[in-house]
């Protein structure tokens, strides 16, 4: 790899020589003319002014417009450095804020965590403390059972220490008699008929060793059936209460049904007692309806008119139309009658008497009409009975 060598420089090159012009200096005058001293052309004079800065910038009559501007932009430049100063504060203050803000949110979710884990480990405290009481009634129950147990079995022992003592005492006091016997055993000969296998003695331990066997056989036995007998009676026990409570269902629902059947049963009666009351006031219609009919039919052949047709093919209601008008006809003719205005006393006397049979007329007629309306409204009851008291 070669060396860099540097390019050579000419010294009479115009671009490497300085040209120092002559400035103009600039002075400003504090001397009148005549006084001061006389400088050289190059000196730039610059009038010496009197009037105050406020003056010349706010009133002078030959203030330029360009200073005035100068001015407010220097004012503008000062209020917009003040502005952007306080952009600057507030700017480093809502960092401020917003860093005092994520704290605070960081301190809240750490408050929220802590609240969370303390309100679980309240909840896990909570349930240790129901285990631990769960437990602890459990262990009380089994404690108060060993403890029974542990009762029974000290008074069972005492039992059997005070057994153990009292065959302590018939050892003890039969043990003369065991003595007695092995001396005896001792000095008999071993040709005595008591010794033999074939011995009454050895009889009676071999039965002893029998009895003995089935002794044991049996209080096995005995505690087998004694347990038998403790579940059989727990299980009569547990039968007895599900019979209670099968009897005490079986009422309720035999109570239930006796009500229902009460209230069927009065309803029942209730609806036959109006069935009778309804049969009984259809007869006495029925009853009245017949009267009517027979009252009508009676009428009718008393004030029969021949253009009508036969009677016995007649209608209820035509056969209603021909007494009304037939006794409409008397009603007018004893109207005529009365109008001749006879003076005598017969003819006085037949006008009493037509007056009369004229409201009796009049009477019969207004019966009629009702009866039409009774016959048109399903023959009530009101109507049948004004009809059949006025035929009566």
């Amino acid at each position: 790899m070669g060396t860099l060598t540097l390019p050579s420089i000419n010294k009479d090159d115009p671009r490497f020589i300085l040209q120092v012009e002559n400035k103009m200096k600039n002075i400003f005058v504090t001397q009148l003319q005549g006084t001061r001293e006389v400088e050289d052309a190059n000196t730039n004079l610059i009038p010496v002014i009197t009037e105050p800065r406020s003056r010349i910038l706010e009133t002078g009559v030959n203030t330029m417009q360009r200073t005035l501007v100068l001015k407010k932009q220097v004012e503008l430049d000062e209020l917009d450095s003040k502005f952007a100063h306080k952009r600057q504060e507030f700017k480093v203050r809502m960092e401020a804020l917003e860093h005092r803000r994520a704290d605070l949110e960081q301190k809240q979710k750490q408050t929220k965590d802590k609240a969370s884990k303390f309100e679980k480990f309240v909840e896990e405290n909570e349930l240790k403390h129901r285990r631990a009481l769960k437990k602890f009634q459990v262990e009380q129950r089994l404690n108060d059972l060993k403890h029974k147990e542990l009762t029974g079995l000290v008074e069972e022992l005492e039992t059997l220490q005070t057994r153990q003592e009292e065959l302590r005492g018939l050892v003890s006091k039969h043990k003369m008699f065991e003595d007695y016997l092995m001396k005896i055993l001792d000095v008999l000969p071993e040709s005595y008929y008591g010794n033999g296998a074939d011995s009454l003695v050895m009889s009676i331990l071999r039965r002893h060793e029998t009895l003995s066997i089935t002794r044991q056989d049996l209080v096995g036995q005995l505690g087998s059936l004694a347990e038998e007998l403790e579940l059989g009676q727990r299980n009569l026990d547990v039968l007895k209460q599900e019979h209670n409570t099968n009897k005490l269902m079986i009422n309720k629902e035999l109570s239930e049904l006796q009500t229902k059947w009460d209230r069927v049963t009065e309803r029942a009666k209730l609806l036959e007692m109006t069935t009778q009351i309804h049969q009984g006031q259809s007869r006495d219609q029925v009853e009245e309806v017949g009267s009517l009919l027979m009252a009508v039919r009676n009428l009718g052949e008393q004030c029969y008119l021949s253009h009508y047709g036969p009677l016995e093919e007649m209608d209820v209601l035509d056969m209603i139309d021909m007494i009304k008008e037939h006794l409409l006809d008397i009603a007018d003719m004893e109207e005529r009658a009365t109008l001749l205005g006879e003076s005598d006393s017969v003819a006085i006397s037949s006008f009493a008497v037509g007056r009369e049979k004229g409201s009796q007329t009049m009477k019969k007629i207004k019966i009629v009409q009702e009866l039409q309306e009774s016959h048109a409204d399903n023959w009530t009851a009101k109507h049948i009975r004004n009809a059949k008291g006025t035929f009566k």
